[in-house]
């Protein structure tokens, strides 16, 4: 515990006293596509998640993850060598194998180095070693190679990107800059294959992307989040997130945004909508954190009802690198009624600060 908190308190000296050097997440940003699908030095920290439930033709169901972090170190000097650190760029890969109830995950850290790692427009791709994204128009490809499992997916956005919150920002806290500039694609037909333990599976299903980038989130107040996306089979999408404070209370700055079949958002502010955990809890061995793993969902001003499912319950990513926090993103299983339509679908869901708070993107014991 003492020896992960004092490398936690070493990356947050590396990392943090350069904020000022960084723009901050601020009202009225214009959004340009392609570019903004692509990297932002501007400000320091900036990510794409890649998520999804596909299912081969002999019905086996799996779950994906592809993350790729960028956090800032030091703009303030040009850099003027191959291997001078002025960005930290993570990755995480994760595999959820539900037939067999396992889940494989890994990371990677790198600097930009020799073309090791980036996020380029020119090159419309962002990759950290072999683990990419190419663009090609509305279609992605993704692909991850592990020890244990591969895959390779093409991605094909059914629908315009999504901006998240008000007048450009998503606000997560109090305060001038305590915001993100937050795009999501929100339902990506995904096809291709995965290669597990000698097998290889031809892969149908559907996919999100969200894509994040600003200088400063939380405040001190705040411990974490409970973040879901779910696609439902009436060709809707729904984003949810609930900021977490250290006494147990949900932030007011918690918010989301539903996306009709036509790709119409509705923003909705905390007052619009209940995110409430079950009472089913999985603890995790490794960080003894403890998530719960059922949820309800309610939007009663679109009246929607949803309940929230997994069918693996271990699905926690423990960082090794210290820069991450721990956190549990999987799979997950949707049911329940839209005005008086039964609906169903898949989705993730991400929980973060439950061993620790989320400190700017650093997790930290108190």
């Amino acid at each position: 515990m003492r020896s992960r908190a004092a490398a936690c308190a070493a990356l947050v000296l590396l990392v943090w006293p350069a904020v000022g050097q960084y723009k901050q997440a601020a009202p009225g940003y214009r959004y340009e596509f392609p570019r903004d699908h692509f990297n932002h030095e501007a400000f320091q920290t900036e990510w794409w998640y890649y998520t999804g439930n596909v299912t081969a033709s002999d019905g086996h169901q799996f779950g994906f993850e592809l993350t790729f972090f960028r956090q800032g170190v030091d703009h303030s000097v040009e850099a003027a060598g191959t291997w001078d650190l002025r960005d930290i760029y993570l990755a995480h890969l994760a595999l959820s194998d539900i037939e067999s109830g396992t889940f494989y995950h890994s990371e990677r850290i790198n600097r930009a180095g020799p073309g090791i790692v980036g996020a380029s427009e020119s090159e419309k791709q962002i990759w950290n070693g072999n683990w990419s994204v190419r663009w090609n128009g509305n279609q992605q490809q993704l692909d991850a190679i592990d020890s244990r499992f591969s895959f390779s997916l093409r991605l094909t956005s059914e629908k315009a990107p999504v901006i998240h919150g008000e007048n450009g920002i998503s606000q997560k806290s109090a305060g001038a800059g305590h915001a993100s500039h937050y795009i999501s694609l929100t339902r990506l037909n995904t096809n291709g294959t995965i290669r597990l333990a000698g097998k290889e599976y031809a892969v149908s299903g559907l996919a999100w992307m969200d894509h994040e980038f600003f200088t400063q989130q939380l405040a001190p107040d705040q411990a974490g989040w409970d973040w879901v996306s779910v696609q439902l089979n009436d060709d809707t999408e729904l984003m949810l997130y609930r900021m977490r404070k250290k006494d147990g209370s949900v932030d007011l700055f918690s918010s989301g945004t539903f996306v009709d079949a036509k790709g119409h958002t509705t923003h909705l502010r905390s007052s619009d909508f209940l995110m409430t955990p079950g009472g089913e809890i999985w603890k995790s061995p490794e960080t003894g954190a403890a998530y719960p793993i059922e949820w309800t969902l309610a939007v009663p001003k679109l009246r929607l009802l949803l309940t929230a499912k997994t069918q693996l319950k271990s699905q926690e990513l423990a960082s090794r690198s210290r820069i991450a926090p721990h956190y549990w993103e999987g799979a997950m299983q949707f049911k329940g009624v839209r005005e008086i339509t039964p609906v169903d679908g898949v989705g993730y869901l991400e929980m973060t600060g439950y061993d620790a708070a989320v400190v700017f993107g650093v997790s930290s014991k108190e």
